[in-house]
């Protein structure tokens, strides 16, 4: 009976939350993402290999690296080289907290886990909640191999508890906290220690363990981290403990994302900057190829890469700032003339989450410049360029929006407030015309973010439409 009050849910949101999920961190982004890619008949490759003498005009392909940065691509069917590249470049990366190499803790009587905050999150955010762990494992096999396995731990495992109002009676009016000492998760507690008799000191109870002896064996993990969580670990990939090797694990909220209002009009949810823009772009790439105009005869090669690191600067192996675009360019277009040519015919849409009016704050938004949810597409543009946006790739998105029926929204700075930035002004510097966009959100970088249910569809519209139309609209454009 209840259900029958509210519309119908918008059903690209609905996929959404199955993607976000399940993609807890990067590395399950990214997976997720290729069976997605896989069920459409995309083909892997690899890097190390030499596919430039494998792919065929009309295909569809994809590599991955470092298990955290996907790029996959469509070929026309005249397709050559010098041939431009149609991009929609995202990130998959989060605010988070990472545990350390060196994990174990134990205080008054409590296992902790050691953690490094990953990205400008809102901290506050993560205290009281029911966290968990996912992330990558290094594990031995059989005959001396390793692989590197996923793990997502499905159930609440630790907790940042705040302290009781009744030994803080200020906690509202001035609550700060400091991120190392009093940021620290707790694991459970230490089972010798339950019906121990009282410390024999307060000071001793406070004594935090030091870190793990000297290993005996260089590439062993055993002594850095709680025995206890090296087994939970093991029992999740079938392993005995000795044989994981190393992993990546952050800490990630076991409260499903939902959607949410009177009118199922919000979805709650984390990690939604920026896994509602990779989600969109991989439908959209993946309803491409279902679509009537594909494979096209000639024209641009349509692409979407995913990037990791955003969040602390795109610099590593598997962020925008690596080879991972530039590599792309020259496999498809080795010689110089060629690749001038292939990055003059190429554009690249930059798509991030962006800043939705707060109706507590509205005075943090310039007077004119105040996007909503469910509002359509924001633009988002820089004088200082901090987005990479300008008239020209403007004019291409707003056409592009509007051949599917779509709306637009303006963002950009108050002169006063600072401006961030996204993958859009580093790959420009390859010389790419680049606009930036993105969806409406509230409460950025919290660990429960707030966007509109139906600026999904509208991001996956403006992307279908940049693989569908750009090359022919492109042509009516004369610039130099």
């Amino acid at each position: 009976m209840t259900m029958m009050l509210y519309p119908a849910s918008p059903e690209a949101a609905t996929r959404f939350l199955k993607f976000v999920n399940a993609s807890p961190t990067p590395f399950h982004a990214v997976q997720n993402a290729t069976l997605r890619l896989e069920k459409a008949g995309f083909q892997k490759i690899r890097e190390k290999d030499n596919w430039e003498n494998t792919i065929q005009p009309g295909g569809k392909y994809y590599f991955t690296r470092n298990q955290a940065a996907l790029v996959a691509f469509t070929l026309p069917q005249k397709w050559k080289q010098g041939a431009g590249l149609s991009i929609v470049a995202t990130h998959v990366d989060s605010p988070n907290l990472k545990v350390r190499p060196i994990s174990k803790r134990t205080k008054s009587a409590y296992l902790q886990v050691g953690v490094e905050t990953y990205g400008g999150g809102i901290w506050h955010s993560w205290l009281d909640r029911d966290l968990s762990l996912a992330g990558r494992v290094v594990i031995a096999e059989k005959g001396g191999n390793f692989n590197s396995k996923l793990v997502k731990i499905d159930r609440p495992l630790l907790r940042i508890p705040t302290l009781a109002i009744h030994l803080d009676r200020n906690v509202n009016e001035n609550f700060k906290f400091n991120q190392e000492t009093e940021f620290v998760p707790i694991l459970g507690l230490i089972e010798s220690q339950l019906n121990a008799p009282p410390l024999k000191s307060e000071s001793d109870s406070d004594k935090e363990d030091k870190g793990p002896t000297r290993p005996k064996v260089a590439s062993s993990i055993q002594e850095n981290h709680h025995p206890a969580l090296l087994s939970l670990l093991s029992g999740e990939l079938s392993v005995a403990p000795e044989e994981i090797y190393d992993f990546e694990l952050s800490l990630y909220d076991t409260q499903p994302a939902s959607l949410g209002g009177i009118n199922n009009e919000f979805i709650f949810s984390p990690r939604m900057d920026n896994l509602v823009s990779s989600f969109c772009a991989v439908e959209a790439l993946a309803e491409s190829v279902a679509a009537q105009y594909f494979p096209s005869l000639e024209g641009n090669v349509n692409c979407i890469a995913l990037f990791n690191h955003e969040e602390i600067g795109s610099v590593s192996t598997s962020g925008a700032e690596s080879s991972l675009i530039p590599s792309l360019l020259n496999r498809l277009s080795p010689t110089p003339s060629s690749l001038a040519q292939s990055i003059t015919r190429s554009f690249l849409i930059s798509a991030d989450m962006g800043h939705a009016l707060h109706p507590s704050y509205t005075s943090k938004h310039e007077e004119k410049h105040k996007p909503i949810m469910n509002g359509g597409i924001v633009i988002k543009t820089n004088a200082k360029q901090r987005y990479a946006t300008d008239a020209i790739s403007t004019f291409i998105v707003k056409q592009l929006v509007e051949r599917k029926g779509g709306k637009v929204q303006e963002f950009e700075a108050r002169n006063d407030m600072p401006c961030g930035s996204t993958v859009g002004p580093m790959l420009s510097k390859i010389g790419i015309r680049t606009v930036d966009v993105g969806n409406a959100m509230l409460s950025m970088h919290s660990i429960r973010e707030t966007a509109g249910s139906q600026d999904v569809q509208s991001a996956i519209d403006l992307f279908s439409a940049f693989f569908e139309g750009f090359c022919a609209l492109d042509k009516t454009l004369t610039v130099d």
